[in-house]
């Protein structure tokens, strides 16, 4: 026979066919992004709003710096005139600012770009060299290329220096006497240089000049010497020259040649030592303060931008977690972008500027305005303000630029990246974690929610129960749904209430005006097979009596599971009981063939027996009002896995579609008959096994041929129900002498 019929898919299995994430898996979804990019953009663009106020606040307090020195020096036009009137009068040796700090060690390369073209001087041959001048902080550098095709070199027993190649450097010292230094040259190495004589014979007494450092190296063609000496060795730079005195006899040491620059030669360094003086009192040491002119020549110099404390490096959360941080910096340089666009640009840019922030700073700041802006110099970001210098008629005569790098605001932000990249590592872990551990806790409570409504209602619709549990005391969204669904299972139970109660009034109601249509009939009728009529009269008796047959089954049907519910139950013998209940069909129904086949009894369980008997009643009612003529009706009687089992089959037509609908109430496939039919037969069968503890199905034969309904009801068992059911079994088998 067939197995029972599937129960439909409402799950996304591949029954249902039902497709799509779960709960959870939506939450975990949606809690990534918040994790990996929401959160480390957010705080990335927040950041760059508070480097940006940060970046600003410096230049605004640069600007007031640059502001007060300008001020100092505001209508003294006499530190911008130690210049000659005409410096085309004189032979200018230019001294250009270098940028890092070179090495003495006889090289240009460390010069950079800004060391310029070099000075010639004594022609070509030998003699000759280029002289490249240089200024940084208030040191002077110089570089000479000598050619000399005969090197002499001094020889240290002897006291004079006018005796060997040498370089010598005449100067107006600071109290308006003549400098002289002669830079003697022994092989490759350090040099060392002495104070002279107005003969530059010897030295005057004393050490070696020390402030005056040199290195000399041998080239194929002479010598590369580089020195350093500093500014406060010279009072005025009006008349400084510089020349190469060459020897080339070692035997006798005379002087062959001497190449000079131009004893009126002019030292353009744009240092000026009361400029120098004055702003070494007013300049802070962590930031660089220069003094321009109109010419945009540095005229003093004091401090450093650079520290030694550079911003730190990228870390390893920042390599891991990079683009969310980079996006948000993306986002805030986007959106300065748009302030410029818009004609709404702070006053300090959030975004590095180009490589010609100085001119821009030195061109604004000489035209009259107060300026600061962000720039890179040399890997170093920093921000340069600059604020012009009047003179007493509000003429511009020159600038003060204060320059300080930004390391503390770029170790702030670079340390408060780190911060994100870590909250940002840790909320990969955490928050889908608590996201999937909410998402469970949720579906938990649904999924309980659900199964609890499912139980409220069994499979024929009938109502459990009307408590859902604990979710109706949630204050949250399911507990408000939880409430709705109770609410609503209370309504259905007062409705089938109603239902259940509605025969027995509508019984009630019918039975009166029934008994009275009756008693009229009959009256009427009196003898009613003689008078013309009669045959009227009778069948509207039969119509009578069919419906108060229609309204007692109603009644029965109505009142079925109250009843089976305060019933006692006993231990019968169902097993002959069947038996029984088959021989006694084949009494009543003699024009019909049964064929019953038994399990060895007895089989015992605690049944109410009428009701058994009335449940085999509406079964074999049912086979024989729908079997073939002339074919059995087969009874069988078996035990499977501690359940007794009563089949009753016949051939004839088979189930529809939906074979278990045939056991619900007023429900049936019979055709029009003389006897009524309302659909309660299985449905009293159904019930009755239910409330024994057992079910009832129904299914077509394997064959094809029929249909066969079967019963599944529990049996007792003995050792198992404990010592006292036992002896009431025992009981009950003497006292209807059975065997034991």
């Amino acid at each position: 026979m067939a197995g029972a019929l599937k129960e439909p898919a409402v799950r996304g299995d591949a029954k249902g066919g039902l497709r799509g994430p779960r709960l959870g898996t939506k939450l975990a979804l949606l809690g990534l992004p918040l994790a990996l990019v929401v959160v480390p953009v957010l705080s990335s663009v927040l950041l760059a709003e508070m480097e940006r106020w940060s970046v600003q606040s410096q230049a605004e307090k640069q600007r007031r710096i640059a502001e007060n020195i300008a001020l100092s020096f505001t209508g003294r036009d006499d530190l911008f005139a130690d210049l000659p009137v005409n410096i085309g009068e004189y032979a200018t040796l230019e001294a250009r600012p270098i940028q890092r700090q070179p090495r003495i060690d006889g090289a240009l390369a460390d010069w950079g770009e800004q060391a310029g073209p070099p000075m010639r001087f004594g022609g070509e041959g030998d003699g000759a060299f280029d002289l490249t001048l240089g200024t940084r902080a208030d040191m002077l550098y110089a570089y000479l290329a000598i050619e000399d095709d005969v090197r002499v070199y001094r020889d240290p027993a002897v006291l004079r220096l006018d005796n060997a190649d040498q370089v010598r450097i005449a100067f107006i010292m600071p109290d308006g006497e003549d400098g002289r230094i002669t830079v003697t040259l022994a092989a490759t190495g350090d040099t060392t240089a002495y104070r002279m004589d107005d003969n530059w014979r010897f030295a005057q007494f004393g050490p070696p000049e020390s402030a005056v450092r040199g290195f000399l190296r041998e080239t194929p063609g002479g010598y590369a010497v580089e020195l350093r000496l500093p500014f406060s060795l010279l009072g005025s730079r009006r008349y400084f020259a510089m020349s190469f005195v060459d020897v080339d006899d070692e035997d006798t040491r005379t002087i062959r040649a001497a190449t000079h620059t131009r004893a009126d030669s002019f030292l353009l360094a744009f240092r000026s030592p009361e400029l120098s003086n004055i702003l070494e009192r007013l300049a802070r040491i962590d930031m660089e303060v220069r003094v321009l002119d109109t010419e945009r020549r540095v005229r003093a110099k004091n401090g450093s931008y650079r520290t030694a404390d550079d911003p730190p490096a990228m870390s390893w959360q920042l390599r891991v977690l990079g683009w969310p941080t980079a996006l948000g910096e993306a986002l805030g340089a986007a959106k300065e972008k748009v302030w410029r666009w818009a004609g709404d640009a702070p006053a300090q840019p959030g975004a590095q500027e180009p490589a010609d922030v100085e001119a821009r700073v030195f061109e604004r700041a000489l035209a009259g305005e107060s300026v600061a802006l962000r720039r890179r110099a040399q890997g170093v970001q920093t921000i340069l303000a600059g604020h012009p210098i009047v003179s007493d008629a509000d003429a511009p005569i020159g600038m003060v630029a204060v320059e300080q790098n930004i390391n503390d605001i770029l170790a702030f932000r670079r340390e408060a990246m780190d911060q994100i990249a870590l909250v940002a590592l840790a909320s990969m872990v955490v928050v889908p974690m608590f996201l999937i551990a909410f998402a469970g806790r949720l579906t938990w409570r649904i999924r309980g929610l659900g199964r609890a409504a499912a139980a409220a209602i069994d499979e024929q619709g009938r109502l459990r129960a009307t408590n859902l549990g604990a979710q109706t005391r949630a204050t949250d969204e399911i507990g408000d749904l939880a409430r709705s669904v109770a609410g609503m299972l209370a309504r259905l139970d007062r409705h089938h209430a109603f239902v259940r109660t509605m025969p027995r009034t509508l019984r009630h109601e019918i039975h009166n005006p029934l008994n009275t249509l009756t008693t009229s009939l009959e009256h009427l009728s009196g003898d009613g097979a003689q008078r013309p009529g009669g045959r009227y009269m009778e069948s509207a008796k039969r119509a009578v009596l069919r419906i108060g047959l229609i309204v007692q089954n109603l009644t029965d049907a109505a009142n079925l599971e109250d009843s089976l519910t305060s019933e006692d139950l006993e231990i019968v013998d169902v097993q002959g009981l069947v038996a029984s209940y088959v021989r006694n069909c084949r009494t009543t129904h003699g024009e019909q063939h049964f064929d019953f086949h038994s399990a060895p009894g007895p089989v015992y369980a605690e049944v109410a027996d009428y009701r058994i008997e009335q449940m085999l009643d509406k079964l074999i009612d049912n086979a024989v009002d729908f079997h073939r003529p002339n074919t059995p009706i087969t009874v069988r009687f078996d035990v499977l896995r501690g359940q007794w089992r009563v089949v009753v089959a016949n051939r004839g037509p088979l189930l529809p579609a939906e074979p278990n609908a045939l056991f619900e109430s007023l429900v049936s496939r019979r055709a029009p008959a003389k006897r009524p039919h309302f659909g309660l037969g299985l449905y009293v069968v159904r019930v009755i096994a239910e409330q024994h503890g057992g079910s009832a199905r129904a299914a077509n034969l394997p064959d094809g041929s029929g249909v066969a309904v079967v019963v599944h009801l529990p049996v007792v068992d003995t050792e198992a129900d404990g010592a006292g059911r036992a002896a009431r079994l025992r009981e009950w088998a003497a006292g209807n002498g059975a065997a034991s």
